[in-house]
C-alpha cells in the first residue's frame, strides 16, 4: 500500500505589532529625546519671525542688537544649528531598519511603506495649517528611496553615506567662501544670490500680516512652505546620505553604545575641536554690527559646514555618560525620544499659539522676543516636556500621536495602555 502523504498545517504568522516597552533600546530612545528638544532651539526663531531674517543678506532685524541677543543667536549656531536635525536624520535611518526589517520581509516592508505615507500626510497638514518649517513631508519621500537601501552592509552604508556628508561638506564650505569673495567684491552684504533674500519695508510689511491673525499668516505660511519645500528637494541627497550613515552606524553598533570606548573618544575629540572653531569664527561674525561683510571671513560658515561632525561628538558624549556612571541624568531624555513625534507636534501648537495662531497671544516680530529672550520660551516648552513624557508613559505604552500614526500604520487598534493592562489581549511580534 503506498504511504499517504499528508500536506503540513500551514503555520499561522504572527501580528506583526509595535515594539513593546521592555524590547526597546535606550540609546537610540535617548538620543532620539536629545535631538527633539534641540531641534526646538534652532526653530524658536522661525516661529517668531520671518525667515528671511535666518536666511542671510543685509536685513536689519527689529530686535536689539544687544548682548543678550548677540548671545542668544551665537548659542543657536554654535551649538545647535543643524547638528540636531543631523542626529534626527540618522536616527529616522535607523527607524527604517527597525520597522521595515531586511528587503526579504514583505510583510515589514509593506508595513514600512504604509509607515512612511502616513508620515508624509501629517506633514502637509503640519506644514500648510500650522508650520512652514516641517521637515516630516521630507523624511518621509527621502525614507521611501533609503528603504530600498536598507539591506546594505553596515561598511557600506557608513562609507556610502559618510562619503555623501562629506562630499556635501565640501562644497558647502567651497560655496561659503566663493559666497564671501563674491560679496565683498560687489557689496551686496552677501545677499547676491540668496533666493530668500527681501528688502527691509517687505521685511516689516510680512511682519504686520502675522500679527494681523488669519487668515494672513494663514496664506504666508502657506507661501513660505511651498518655497522650503522646494528648496528642500535639493536637499535629499544629504538627508539621504545622514539616514545611510545613521542605519550604517547602528549596524556597526556605535549608537547602541557597543563601540570600543576610544571610538567614542575620537569622535568627541574630534567634534569638540570642531565645535571650538565654529564657536571662535562665529562669534567674530555674530559681534559685528547688522549688515557688515562676513567679519570671519567665512571661517564661521566653513566651520558650520561639518555639523554633523560635532553631532557624532554629541552622541559620544551622551554614550559615554551613560556608560560610566551618569546614565541617571541620560535616562531623563528617553521618555522625551520615546514620545518624540508627540513632542515635535506639540512643540509646533505651542510656539503657533504662542506667535501667530488666531487663538494665541500674536508676539510674532515683537522685539521683545529675539534670539535672547526666545530662550526662555524654549526652556519653558523643554521643562514641560522633561515632565510630562515620563508622567504620560507611566500610564501609556507611546505617546498619543505615536499611537494614532501606528494605528494608521497598522490598520487596526493597537493597544495604548501599558502592557501590564494589556496582557489578556496577548502580545503581538514587537518590531
Amino acid at each position: 500500500m503506498a504511504a499517504v502523504e499528508i500536506e503540513p498545517t500551514p503555520q499561522p504568522q504572527p501580528k506583526l505589532g509595535p515594539v513593546a516597552p521592555r524590547d526597546r533600546i535606550f540609546t537610540l530612545d535617548m538620543l532620539r529625546g536629545w535631538a527633539i528638544l534641540g531641534i526646538l532651539a534652532v526653530n524658536a526663531m522661525t516661529f517668531a519671525w520671518p525667515f528671511a531674517l535666518e536666511a542671510g543678506g543685509d536685513l536689519v532685524p527689529p530686535y536689539p542688537h544687544d548682548q543678550a541677543n548677540i548671545v542668544g543667536h551665537w548659542v543657536t549656531d554654535v551649538f545647535f544649528q543643524d547638528k540636531f536635525r543631523s542626529l534626527f536624520s540618522m536616527l529616522f535611518g535607523v527607524s527604517i531598519f527597525l520597522i521595515g526589517g531586511e528587503r526579504s520581509d514583505p510583510a515589514r516592508g509593506g508595513l514600512l511603506t504604509r509607515r512612511l505615507l502616513w508620515l508624509g500626510v501629517f506633514g502637509l497638514i503640519h506644514g500648510l495649517a500650522f508650520w512652514y518649517g516641517d521637515i516630516l513631508l521630507h523624511y518621509a519621500y527621502c525614507g521611501l528611496i533609503v528603504m530600498l537601501l536598507r539591506s546594505w552592509s553596515a561598511k557600506r552604508l557608513i562609507w556610502v553615506g559618510g562619503g555623501l556628508n562629506l562630499l556635501f561638506a565640501l562644497l558647502s564650505a567651497a560655496a561659503m567662501m566663493a559666497q564671501t569673495l563674491a560679496s565683498g567684491a560687489a557689496g551686496d552684504g552677501g545677499q547676491g544670490g540668496n533666493p530668500f533674500a527681501i528688502g527691509q519695508d517687505d521685511l516689516m510689511a510680512l511682519i504686520q500680516t502675522y500679527q494681523s491673525g488669519w487668515p494672513g499668516a494663514q496664506v504666508e505660511n502657506a507661501k513660505a512652505w511651498l518655497m522650503l519645500q522646494t528648496f528642500s528637494l535639493g536637499l535629499i541627497p544629504v538627508t539621504m546620505g545622514l539616514m545611510m550613515l545613521g542605519l550604517g552606524l547602528f549596524k556597526a553598533g556605535f549608537l547602541v553604545g557597543k563601540s570600543p570606548t576610544w571610538v567614542y573618544l575620537l569622535m568627541l575629540a574630534m567634534g569638540a575641536a570642531n565645535l571650538a572653531a565654529l564657536g571662535w569664527y562665529d562669534w567674530i561674525e555674530a559681534s559685528a554690527p547688522w549688515g557688515a561683510e562676513d567679519a570671519s571671513g567665512g571661517l564661521a560658515g566653513v566651520a558650520g559646514s561639518f555639523a554633523w561632525v560635532i553631532t557624532l561628538g554629541y552622541v559620544s558624549m551622551l554614550i559615554l555618560m551613560t556608560r560610566f556612571g551618569l546614565k541617571v541624568l541620560t535616562a531623563r531624555l528617553a521618555p522625551v525620544g520615546r514620545m518624540a513625534f508627540t513632542n515635535y507636534l506639540t512643540q509646533t501648537l505651542i510656539m503657533t499659539t504662542l506667535f501667530y495662531m488666531p487663538w494665541g497671544l500674536h508676539w510674532f516680530g515683537e522685539p521683545a522676543w529675539g534670539p535672547g529672550p526666545l530662550w526662555m520660551a524654549v526652556g519653558g516648552v523643554w521643562i514641560a516636556q522633561l515632565i510630562w513624557s515620563p508622567l504620560w508613559l507611566s500610564v501609556f505604552q507611546m505617546g498619543p500621536l505615536e499611537w494614532v500614526w501606528r494605528c494608521l500604520t497598522y490598520g487596526r487598534m493597537v493597544p495604548i495602555l501599558k502592557p501590564a493592562a494589556t496582557a489578556a489581549q496577548g502580545d503581538p511580534v514587537s518590531i
